[in-house]
């Protein structure tokens, strides 16, 4: 009888699992809505397709209907219908915190920031995704209440870790209300994410320049130019820097990078500069006497360098291609022509006017450079190494450009050269946090760990919110068992981002691990403070309560961590253990049960009886003395 139910049983469950519709206790609208709020997790198209068919089919009325209906008219950029559809869901569902978040950024994209501010508020309500938080931080950033923006920056960079954008706009928050430290760690985060980034350059040049660090803001305006050549503002933040420096050369030719035209007085129109009440007097002479001698090649040259001090650029390359026609032997033609494809992003072009500077004359400097660039940006790095060496031959005392050659041989895996060329480096800029961090690397892969850590308590020393640096020194004592050295620099990182729960997390295991245990609770609860579904701060402290006996507070935390993040195994297998030794609720034993520990009991107690009467009529054993039988205890003689 009992296999039979037991079969009927099974076959019930397997029914009932299989997604057979018996016709009760189903709410085709209910489902169909539920299904619509799981949508964002589909990343196949042809799922999504066939997931939102079957959501309409299901309540073709309903809200999830209408749901599915808004993000089809998103996705052929029919914003005005999606909004229309996103509010026919909150009007049959107002608590439906998908479309409320959604049409919160549909109303920020059309600049209606407080209708966005209170859709977005009801979507994080029930679903705090980032791009919600990152819509919110914007709205709060416009309206100028920075420790709010700050705040939904910093739960959207949680997630969208590779989106330098947001670690740039939160640095330029802290960097607005005056948290200059917490803003250059920020920017860069955003340089980790997006080495080209022009904004992270210009933001740290700008803090640099703020405190009066000309030297380190030159540095970091070069390393931005590399990455980003025909960003404007860099070359125009590299002319104030110059300026200030007293290099009127230097500053007036990245003025004309930046697009604006600033001409030194008195200084000879062979070197291309004019001031701009005589240019058009001097253009209108030399296109006279070009009209008498069409060849005349230092008649267009001298043309090109007034059209381009006067920011006539389009003048100045007709000019340029005219004199370069006429085969002019100036490798500064050459270069201005380049450099004005390169404004232009005719980048074909500007290598062969470069490479026609070089060949007119090998001690351009400035063209090697350039070509050096380009070849970098394109993936190039032999040609690239060619040309920087040929740079460096003439211009040794050039930091960034060491820099550069460093950076292909370490990538290249070329660890002696990258060796030699990060030392040349820092043989002329020793302050250099970026080559203090790179050579280290290269030394941690040789296996020299000394010279790696040396360089990096360096690049900490100039900079000690160096997030890489910290991370690549911490792996290092990690590996050698440095555990007194990972605390102090694990502290010194609560210390400079006070509000990052992974720190207070990475600090209670070491504490945990030295068997600091009030330490290691007090930092794991300090991270679950900061962010509440913070699943392995909730594993490592409900772990490190089953260590020291608090079996209950280790259930709540372990169930707590489960429930932020069911794929943790550890925590399962956590869980389990503690339910093996520890069940704070007392179980009810069942009459069967009762009866059967009775007769147990019963039958125990006649065993013994047996035992003990048989015992006391077996003889003694030989040598000892039989011990009397009586009701009384012994006396003591």
């Amino acid at each position: 009888m009992k296999i039979l139910q037991t079969y009927t049983l099974l076959l019930s469950a397997v029914l009932l699992l299989t997604g057979f519709n018996w016709g009760f206790g189903s709410d085709p609208c209910k489902d169909a809505l539920e299904n619509a709020g799981t949508l964002h997790t589909v990343r196949d198209e042809t799922k999504l397709r066939q997931a939102e068919a079957k959501i309409i089919a299901q309540c073709p009325d309903g809200a999830a209907a209408h749901f599915v209906k808004a993000l089809q008219q998103e996705r052929v950029s029919n914003f005005d219908g999606a909004v229309e559809e996103y509010r026919r869901v909150l009007q049959q569902t107002p608590s439906f915190g998908r479309a409320s978040g959604n049409l919160g950024l549909l109303y920020a994209q059309k600049g209606m920031n407080d209708e966005a501010s209170v859709e977005l508020t009801r979507g994080l309500a029930s679903t705090p995704t980032p791009y919600y938080h990152k819509a919110m931080a914007k709205i709060f950033a416009a309206q100028k209440i920075y420790p709010l923006a700050a705040y939904h920056y910093n739960e959207a960079t949680r997630e969208l870790t590779g989106d330098a954008a947001i670690f740039i706009e939160l640095a330029e928050i802290y960097s607005a209300s005056g948290q200059h430290d917490k803003a250059l760690v920020e920017y860069r985060k955003a340089l980790a994410v997006d080495p080209g980034s022009a904004k992270a350059h210009i933001g740290i040049a700008g803090i640099n320049l703020q405190r009066g660090e000309l030297d380190a803001a030159l540095e970091q305006l070069k390393r931005g130019e590399a990455a980003a050549p025909q960003n404007r503002d860099i070359h125009l933040m590299l002319a104030g820097a110059y300026e200030n420096k007293g290099d009127a050369k230097l500053a007036a030719y990245h003025s004309l990078l930046g697009g604006k035209s600033k001409l030194p007085q008195n200084v000879p129109l062979s070197a291309g500069q004019a001031d701009a009440g005589g240019a058009d007097k001097e253009i209108e002479s030399l296109k006279a006497v070009i009209r008498e001698h069409p060849d005349d090649t230092l008649s267009f040259e001298k043309l090109g360098h007034i059209y381009r001090a006067a920011g006539k650029d389009a003048e100045a390359m007709e000019a340029y291609r005219e004199a370069a026609h006429r085969n002019s032997t100036s490798s500064d033609v050459y270069l201005n022509l380049g450099i004005l494809y390169e404004k232009k992003t005719q980048i074909d072009e500007a290598v062969v006017a470069y490479k026609r500077a070089v060949k007119v004359n090998q001690s351009n400097a400035e063209a090697h450079l350039r070509l050096g660039d380009i070849r970098f940006s394109r993936g190039l790095f032999q040609e690239a190494v060619e040309q920087y060496s040929a740079f460096l031959k003439l211009r040794p005392a050039s930091p960034d450009i060491h820099l550069k050659l460093a950076r292909i041989f370490a990538k290249s895996k070329e660890s002696g050269l990258a060796l030699s060329s990060y030392s040349s480096v820092l043989n002329y800029s020793p302050n250099d946090g970026d080559a203090n961090r790179e050579i280290a690397a290269v030394y941690a892969q040789k296996g020299d760990n000394e010279k790696a850590i040396e360089h990096l308590k360096k690049a900490l020393t100039i900079h000690k919110e160096d997030y890489e640096a910290r991370t690549a020194l911490i792996s290092i004592y990690v590996k050698s068992k440095q555990y007194d050295d990972i605390t102090i620099l694990l502290k010194e990182a609560v210390e400079l981002s006070p509000d990052d729960p992974i720190n207070h997390y990475k600090l209670g295991l070491i504490y945990d691990f030295k068997k600091e245990y009030e330490n290691a609770i007090g930092t794991y609860k300090k991270s679950i403070e900061l962010k509440p579904d913070n699943a392995r701060a909730l594993n490592a402290l409900g772990r490190l309560y089953m260590k020291t006996g608090r079996l209950s507070e280790a259930k709540e935390t372990l169930e707590a961590a489960k429930k932020a993040d069911p794929s943790l195994e550890e925590t399962s297998i956590l869980l389990n253990n503690i339910r093996d030794e520890f069940n704070p609720e007392p179980r009810k034993i069942t009459k069967g049960k009762k009866s059967k520990a009775k007769k147990s009991k019963k039958s125990t107690k006649k065993t013994k009886a047996a035992g003990t009467a048989k015992s006391a009529s077996k003889p003694a054993a030989a040598g000892t003395r039989a011990a009397p039988v009586s009701a009384k205890p012994p006396v003591k003689q």
